[in-house]
């Protein structure tokens, strides 16, 4: 037996294939971890770049909901506002209509105080006439004289010449007349000239009262400068005039067709 076979060897044991096998079996599986870990790191790395790009999408997103959302504000007050003016108009067209009515029945208030007053003041004119036409009515029955004179003679002389003839619209005789062609030729046969026609005769003269009526006067039916026809007073409470193309020239009594005025040029 050698002397150092007591003594230990300080070699490394052998590794057997088993253990070598063990070891490289770990080694991979560390790598393997580490692969997947570097794979996951990688991944993970990459992940931000990812929602890095989407991020462009979901802002467009929003920044159309923005701008529908500001659109309907704006149309729903631009509505808003469409109603308030309507509103507003309507209520100034019923302020306006309400004062229109209330101008239209005081402006019919005031047409109906003048039509009554003017109403009154015709039925007055009416009163003093159907006065004076009684006064005249009853001076013709009582049968009182009035001598006339001088060129009111001559005028009534010339008109019953007259008495008889015919009634021609537009005639100045000497075979027919009409009433103020009558009239304008028994003054001219004294010199004095009178219009043509009944409108501009009965403001001829200087009106006077027909309850003081003196022989040779114009009396005239309808009113002052629009008188529809004339004769010439005669005395006695009667007229000669052209009246009619059915009667012709006559002599009536006042009572017979009460005139409405007269003037006197004599």
């Amino acid at each position: 037996m050698s002397h150092t076979a007591h003594i230990r060897s300080h070699r490394k044991p052998r590794r057997s294939a088993s253990t070598l096998a063990m070891r490289a079996g770990v080694a991979g599986g560390v790598l393997s971890t580490l692969a997947v870990a570097g794979a996951s790191g990688a991944a993970n790395a990459a992940e931000p770049v990812t929602q890095t790009l989407e991020l462009p999408t979901l802002t467009t997103d929003l920044a159309t909901q923005a701008a529908k959302s500001a659109d309907a504000t704006q149309q729903a007050a631009a509505n808003y506002q469409l109603q308030a003016e309507r509103d507003a108009a309507a209520a100034n067209a019923a302020k306006q209509a309400k004062a229109d009515l209330a101008e239209a029945k005081q402006k019919a208030a005031d047409a109906k105080k003048k039509a009554e007053e003017a109403a009154r003041k015709e039925a007055a004119a009416r009163a003093s006439r159907n006065a004076e036409r009684t006064t005249l009515a009853a001076t013709s029955d009582s049968g009182s004289t009035s001598t006339a004179t001088g060129s009111a003679a001559s005028v009534i002389s010339f008109v019953k010449a007259q008495i008889g003839k015919s009634y021609v619209l537009g005639a100045s005789g000497p075979s027919a007349y009409d009433c103020s062609g009558l009239v304008q030729a028994a003054f001219k046969e004294i010199g004095v000239s009178l219009p043509r026609v009944s409108q501009d005769q009965s403001t001829a003269g200087t009106q006077v009262s027909l309850s003081n009526l003196q022989p040779g006067d114009i009396l005239y039916w309808g009113s002052a400068g629009s008188a529809y026809h004339v004769a010439v007073y005669v005395g006695d409470g009667m007229f000669v005039g052209a009246q009619n193309p059915s009667t012709g020239i006559v002599e009536k009594p006042l009572s017979y067709d009460p005139p409405t005025g007269a003037v006197r040029v004599l």
